[in-house]
């Protein structure tokens, strides 16, 4: 009897490895995210050398001690370093092994994370490869010619241009940097035309075109016919008449296409870049210089790590994208004995997605827990809530649907009664006691059926509990409320422990869409994620991953909630790293003056209503003192919950 126990205790000890298969870290984690052997989640940021570990439960340690509160934005540069070079070097292969007779020079688009410290690490690790930028509006051309050193390196403009954007990449021009006018409408070509004419500078231009490709995704309306921009086949012919006119034809050197963000099947990227070969012939054929092939967005990150064409992943790796454009850029174009093109691509989603890493503390919990059902019944129970209790008593293995049925019936059935004044508040009380058993019930023997009926099958989600995490779904993940995107999200230590509960996520702005109860997982979506139970005065944290992307400007103010702080890390060879720097997120003062108010008038305006509580007889000048300072502290402090 004590062996078979033993043996069964043997065979259900969790270990590392159960927590690394229950939240996919090493599937989505593309080598940079671990767990060590005392179960934290470790950053091997060096793809050369990955016993280099770094213990996410270190740094956090390190950020406290620094006097910097949760929740944090961490960013690794290494990572962002290795991303720009898995980029390049996969391009380097693809074109030595087929021969390909030009080169590979990326652009990073400024709108995906206009952060300075980002825009201005892609421009010191890209350096070495001639890494460019994308502008699509005034304020990232200006933010971009503010690091724009390298002079071999591309800078796409995009977007809508009026005179002022046209004078400053013209300008950009005429000092050796190599700008692009991409044409996103067709009346933007008279524009740069007369400001090209006037300040006495020949543009380098492209044409945005649309492909009736179309890619699947979150972002499938960025392609296709009817596209918001670019221009059509026609209105790409009325260009190369213009330019034939005014004997400008060797200042098209560019075409342009973008099918959309994160496209997850590669047949969509090989048909795409097929079509957009034929237009590029096409534009030889009529005269234009060319030399440029710009293939705009859309490599995709592996979110969930199931490696297939679902929306939050990719059925291809870096190297396989590269290797599919060059080949089909080549087979295309070698056939009409044109040049190939210098290959542009403005991947921004998997140059800095993973970089970034969310981290929060849980406040609090609400479980889910059945109170006790009592021994007798009082002689004056409904007749509604007895027929409940009698599908609990009658339930079996066999009937599970019938009684799920019956529950909902009579659990409504009482709650209208209740509407009405015929059943007491008590009395509901006993009712949603026994409704909430006779679930319990079903989820625990659900699991024993062969087939579970569609009904029953999510029926767990009701029975989570609710960990409350310090953060805001608005301010740092907006996507996850605005169209359902999954990012990885796991606790980041006591991963040697068994987690024994399911929980689904709420922030701290008080909507109740501020929630994640959407997660990966390898076989569709979890509604519900494996955590720990909380312990008595030790912090519980949690990680959200490969946040890089789009998050933080994109991110609003909902319930005041400012930006997070923002801890920067860059690991050694040796496993030693170092905190770079270190930004203070948003203080109350800061979000309050984003929205119009004036801190220092509020603080006077306050000042008043507290002295008029004094005259009042309300509260002494002591307290006012003591008023004014919480006041001004609560101005100064955090918007997150601080302990």
């Amino acid at each position: 009897m004590v062996a078979n126990v033993l043996k069964k205790d043997t065979l259900e000890r969790w270990t590392i490895e159960n927590s690394v298969d229950l939240y996919g870290i090493r599937t989505w984690g593309a080598g940079y995210f671990n767990v060590s052997k005392n179960g934290d989640v470790v950053v091997t940021p060096l793809p050369e050398k990955k016993d280099v570990a770094v213990s996410l439960m270190d740094i956090i340690s390190g950020i406290k001690d620094r006097g910097l509160d949760m929740p944090v934005l961490l960013r690794f540069q290494n990572i962002l370093d290795s991303q720009l070079s898995r980029l390049h070097e996969s391009f380097r292969t693809a074109i030595e092994l087929v021969g390909y007779q030009s080169q590979y020079k990326g652009v990073y688009p400024i709108k995906v994370n206009q952060q300075q410290q980002v825009v201005e690490e892609v421009a010191q690790f890209g350096s070495r490869y001639h890494h460019g930028f994308e502008a699509g509006s005034k304020a990232e051309l200006i933010a971009a010619l503010s690091v724009m050193k390298d002079r071999e390196a591309c800078l796409v403009l995009n977007g809508y241009k009026d005179e002022e954007f046209v004078d400053l990449g013209l300008y950009a021009c005429k000092m050796g940097i190599k700008c692009f006018f991409v044409l996103e409408m067709p009346s933007e070509l008279e524009l740069i035309l007369e400001r090209a004419e006037r300040l006495h500078i020949r543009p380098n231009i492209g044409v945005r075109v649309k492909l009736s490709t179309k890619a699947g995704g979150h972002w499938t309306e960025s392609g296709g016919d009817r596209s918001i921009f670019g221009l059509s086949t026609t209105q790409v012919i009325d260009v190369i008449d213009r330019l034939r006119e005014k004997d400008m034809l060797d200042c098209m050197q560019l075409l342009h296409y973008h099918l959309g963000s994160q496209i997850p099947n590669i047949r969509d990227i090989r048909a795409a870049t097929l079509e957009a070969c034929r237009m590029y012939a096409g534009l030889v054929d009529e005269g234009a210089a060319m030399g440029y092939l710009d293939l705009g967005g859309g490599l995709a990150v592996d979110y969930d790590g199931s490696h297939t064409n679902f929306t939050n992943s990719r059925n291809y790796t870096i190297g396989e994208y590269c290797a599919d454009i060059i080949e089909t850029i080549m087979a295309t174009l070698d056939d009409k004995e044109i040049a190939h093109p210098i290959i542009i691509t403005e991947s921004g989603r998997a140059t800095v997605a993973y970089y970034s890493v969310l981290l929060f503390n849980i406040l609090d919990v609400s479980r889910f827990e059945t109170r006790p059902l009592p021994r007798k019944f009082p002689k004056d129970t409904p007749e509604l809530i007895l027929n409940l209790h009698e599908v609990l008593k009658s339930m079996s293995i066999r009937n599970l649907q019938e009684c799920y049925n019956d529950a909902l019936y009579y659990r409504d059935e009482i709650r209208q009664h209740f509407k009405h004044g015929n059943i007491s508040l008590r009395e509901r009380s006993l009712g949603e006691i026994i409704f909430w058993h006779i679930v319990k019930r079903i989820a625990r023997d659900s699991k024993k059926l062969k087939h579970v009926p569609k009904e029953l099958r999510d029926i767990d989600i009701a029975l989570s509990d609710i960990y409350y995490g310090n953060f805001s779904v608005f301010q740092s993940l907006p996507d996850v409320w605005a169209i359902d995107h999954l990012f990885p999200v796991m606790p980041v230590h006591r991963l040697q422990e068994k987690p024994p509960r399911q929980a689904v996520l709420a922030d701290i702005t008080c909507d109740c869409d501020g929630k994640i109860d959407r997660f990966i997982d390898l076989h569709g979506v979890r509604s519900s994620l494996p955590l720990h139970e909380l312990r008595n005065d030790e912090e519980y944290y949690l990680g959200v991953f490969l946040v890089g992307a789009y998050q933080e400007t994109l991110g609003d103010l909902h319930n005041l909630l400012g930006d997070t702080n923002v801890v920067s890390i860059r690991v050694k060879e040796n496993g030693d790293y170092q905190f770079t720097r270190e930004i203070e997120g948003d203080s109350v003062a800061d979000v309050l003056s984003y929205v119009e108010y004036d801190p220092k008038v509020m603080l006077i305006q306050f000042r008043e209503i507290a002295e008029q509580a004094i005259r009042k007889g309300l509260i002494t000048a002591q307290e006012r003192k003591k008023i004014m300072k919480a006041y001004d502290a609560g101005l100064r402090g955090y918007t997150y919950f601080e302990r």
